[in-house]
């Protein structure tokens, strides 16, 4: 197939399964790496790239105190904001690239997932190291949508590559589908729900 193809990668979703992967924070090559894997598939080969949106949410900074044991922690001076930061900055610069940033909301604390695990198995009191930050990511969902739904609506493209293993997307996927963009999903091997995949035309 011939014609114009854009990439959307959900952020949040591409950076979990890197590090699943990989064992390490994303960098700008594990990322170039999965979109080469990308553009190399057989349904692309005779296409050109508009251009790579990639959403994301600012790193959330701010003080929280652990409701347990009263200690303090700064989340921007958290490596994890650091390495946020720097991945960004370096998207901005890649060719063909363009990030649309949403908002991270910090809801306080919550339990972890390896001490929900141990919890679950041998029920004790929390510790204060059985909590993390309960940081969610706001408004990338919507931008991802309205980005679809505009490629669609001005025929900038013939195709577009969604790597998300979000559900919510399934009314953008339609929407697009309607206004006679193919949709491919491509859910980097990741479990999702049967409605997401009846609803892209090609699963990478």
């Amino acid at each position: 197939m011939s014609g114009k193809f854009a990439i959307l990668m959900d952020g949040g979703f591409v950076k979990k399964k890197i590090q699943q992967k990989s064992k390490a924070f994303p960098t700008i090559t594990t990322i170039d790496a999965e979109i080469a894997r990308i553009k190399g598939h057989a349904a692309l080969s005779s296409c050109e790239l508009l251009r790579i949106y990639w959403y994301d949410a600012v790193p959330a900074s701010g003080k929280l105190k652990n409701p347990i044991d009263g200690t303090v922690i700064d989340l921007a001076a958290h490596p994890q904001f650091s390495a946020n930061m720097s991945l960004h900055q370096a998207l901005e610069v890649n060719p063909d690239f363009a990030l649309r940033m949403g908002d991270a909301a910090v809801y306080g604390w919550t339990i972890g997932s390896s001490a929900m695990k141990a919890l679950t198995k041998a029920p004790r009191a929390p510790t204060a190291k059985d909590l993390v930050p309960d940081i969610q990511q706001k408004g990338v969902d919507l931008r991802i949508g309205l980005d679809l739904a505009r490629l669609a609506l001005r025929a900038l493209v013939d195709s577009v590559v969604v790597v998300t293993g979000d559900s919510d997307l399934i009314p953008a996927f339609k929407f697009a589908r309607r206004e006679g963009i193919r949709v491919y999903l491509d859910h980097m091997g990741h479990g999702v729900k049967r409605e997401l995949k009846v609803h892209a035309d090609l699963i990478l």
